[in-house]
């Protein structure tokens, strides 16, 4: 049982959860929870440390996944130091980063995309990427200023679906745009302007990818200019705009309604 929160291992993990530098220079990230272990493809996981006492509170499953792989024993005080959450389940695993670029989502058949631009809020990324496996999305792609996909807060909010959805990032977006196009996949902005029609009133059976922006700000306008349409999302009241991923949700799945 490791017990000093000073122990070279625990330093890891704490590193790996805090810098997203090191996570991809080290090509591992961490996912916490019995859930989050459970699925994890097999070969992907490098290391288990469990909380003590927790072993005899777990599944059966779980306790053969965890004696075929292995695990390491940390002791109470020093698991909740390297816990990212306030109720700890005693289980977190480090992972290997899988490797996933534009290409690979490309080669999917009559693909959906989503274009995810400065999304800074670790929730609503976790939450795009699990609407995108429920509604069959063919891949997201971010921008490189987007919050880093394996920020423990993401990783958990996507229940799971960080194994399952394809993603890669982008230097520049409008080119990948520009790249889209020359596929034959038709593009769209979710937008306000006096270009956009209400976004269930275009046609997405065909090869299709959207974007959405910044929270606070939303797209930026050369990225909406690099689209093909404009789309926006028609609301009552005096609601200005939706939460990203929600707003990305309904996107996805009016496409996946329509595909359907």
């Amino acid at each position: 049982m490791i017990t000093s929160a000073s122990n070279g291992r625990v330093k890891y993990i704490q590193t790996l959860m805090s810098k997203a530098s090191f996570r991809r220079k080290e090509g591992k990230f961490i996912a916490e929870g019995i859930k989050m272990f459970e699925e994890a493809p097999k070969g992907d996981i490098l290391e288990v440390y469990i909380k003590e006492g927790a072993y005899d509170s777990f599944g059966i499953d779980v306790k053969k996944k965890l004696e075929r792989i292995g695990y390491e024993v940390l002791s109470e005080s020093v698991f909740k130091k390297v816990s990212d959450t306030v109720t700890p389940q005693g289980i977190l695993s480090v992972v290997k980063i899988p490797e996933s670029d534009i290409n690979d989502i490309l080669k999917s058949d009559n693909p959906s995309i989503a274009l995810l631009e400065n999304i800074q809020d670790p929730g609503n990324i976790g939450t795009i990427i699990r609407s995108a496996e429920g509604a069959g999305v063919s891949g997201i792609v971010m921008s490189k200023d987007c919050v880093d996909i394996f920020n423990p807060k993401v990783i958990r909010s996507t229940m799971g679906s960080i194994y399952r959805t394809k993603f890669a990032y982008t230097d520049n977006i409008e080119e990948t745009i520009a790249v889209l196009k020359k596929n034959n996949i038709h593009t769209y902005a979710l937008a306000l302007n006096k270009e956009a029609k209400a976004y269930d009133l275009y046609d997405y059976k065909e090869p299709s990818a959207f974007a959405v922006g910044n929270e606070g700000n939303g797209l930026k306008e050369s990225t909406i200019k690099a689209c093909e349409n404009v789309a926006y999302i028609p609301m009552c009241g005096s609601v200005e705009s939706l939460n990203a991923s929600v707003a990305a949700s309904l996107m996805m799945y009016e496409i996946f309604r329509q595909r359907r």
